[in-house]
Formats: C-alpha cells, sequence, structure tokens
C-alpha cells in the first residue's frame, strides 16, 4: 500500500456522508473501474491522434488490437466530468456504462448501471466524479504498477471495516488482481459476484486479467 491509496480512501469516505458504506461500494469501485477504462483509451487515442490524425483516433480497431476498451464518445471521462454539476450526472453514468458494454462485448452485464436511481444523492455523485478524476489508474505507468489492484484491494478492505466486518467476511487479499507469474490467494466466497476481463499487459506480461468483486 503505497500514500495514494490511503489518500484516495481519505477523499472518497469524506464524500460518503450518511451512505450505507455497502451502498457506496458500488458507487465508487463502479466509477474507478470506468476510470481504468478511460484512462488507458485516452493514452492510446492521444498516440493514434499524433500519429496517424483524427480520423483514425476514432477508429474502434485502433484500440482493439492494442486490447484497450473502446470508449464511444458518449461515455468519454470529460464528458463525465461536464455533467458533474447536473441532476442528470446519474442518468449520464448509467449511459456511459451501457454504451461501454454495447461497443465490447467481453464487458456485457458486467457493469453497474444503477447510478440514476432516486435515492442516490447526485450532487455528492458530482462529487465522487470529480475525486475519480484525479486517479490515474490506466495508463502505461499506472497499468505496470498495478494502481488499479492496488486502489482497488485498499478500498475494498476499508469499506468492509467501515460495514463493520472483517475484511475476510467478503475479501480475499490480493484476489482481485491476478497475473499469470505471480502466486495470490484465488479463493473468493461464493456469495461474491465477479468477472474475469482481459487487460491490456505490460510487455513483460503475456496475459492480465482482473476480477471486479462486487460483494453483496
Amino acid at each position: 500500500m503505497t500514500n495514494h491509496e490511503s489518500e484516495y480512501w481519505r477523499m472518497a469516505e469524506a464524500l460518503r456522508g450518511s451512505m450505507d458504506a455497502a451502498e457506496y461500494k458500488h458507487v465508487v469501485l463502479g466509477l474507478i473501474f470506468l476510470k481504468y477504462i478511460s484512462d488507458a483509451f485516452e493514452e492510446r487515442y492521444a498516440v493514434v491522434l499524433t500519429k496517424y490524425g483524427e480520423e483514425a483516433a476514432e477508429d474502434r480497431d485502433e484500440y482493439i488490437a492494442e486490447n484497450i476498451f473502446w470508449v464511444p464518445l458518449e461515455a468519454r471521462w470529460q464528458h463525465l466530468k461536464n455533467e458533474t454539476r447536473q441532476p442528470t450526472i446519474g442518468r449520464s453514468i448509467d449511459d456511459a456504462m451501457i454504451a461501454i458494454e454495447r461497443d465490447n462485448p467481453a464487458l456485457k452485464d458486467v457493469l453497474p448501471k444503477e447510478y440514476a436511481r432516486p435515492a442516490l444523492d447526485k450532487t455528492r455523485l458530482g462529487q465522487v466524479v470529480d475525486m475519480v478524476s484525479n486517479i490515474k489508474v490506466g495508463g502505461t505507468d499506472a497499468r505496470a504498477t498495478d494502481v488499479l489492484g492496488n486502489v482497488y484491494e485498499y478500498f475494498l478492505e476499508q469499506f468492509a471495516l467501515a460495514e463493520g466486518r472483517k475484511g475476510g467476511e467478503f475479501y480475499t487479499p490480493r484476489s482481485v488482481v491476478r497475473r499469470r507469474g505471480r502466486t495470490m490467494p484465488a479463493s473468493i466466497p461464493d456469495k461474491t459476484k465477479q468477472c474475469d476481463i482481459l487487460l491490456n499487459t505490460p510487455p513483460e506480461v503475456e496475459e492480465a486479467k482482473v476480477t471486479l468483486v462486487f460483494p453483496d
């Protein structure tokens, strides 16, 4: 764990307010993964735009070929940032999740899509989006140092404590991100929902998977 994870957690916890930790973790962790997808996409977008121009930068194949999820216009992070002060921010996030699933079959029925529900404070949700905007999880450097796994693991552990439970009740350390060549615990309770998603990996790693863990 680095100072970054604890700093991000302090920011996230400050925005939770009276929201139940069990509900809040779904809000935050879903946005963090969306930010991961967006960071990787935006980094590749900048490279393609510089080398080949705007038409190529909007070509889905330029991303799929590099094992990077394609992000359609309505789902891009900057679009969501522009919506953070609008009462429709929840619907915008749900629409972004739906669009990404639509254009990336590997993510079908994986991403959370309950941000528009009336019970979710949209002002606070917009603040969480602003907070997550400061977390760089999907760029080349972040992927090489496993920032997503570190942040995700730390947040799950803290949410377990916030719910008054021991982490082991729904959280197994290092079960979030497992890469070939590493020895990590793989046991996850049956009650845990999980999905394996192929991700872009550093050159020295042939294949990587992330397991999204959304405890009940």
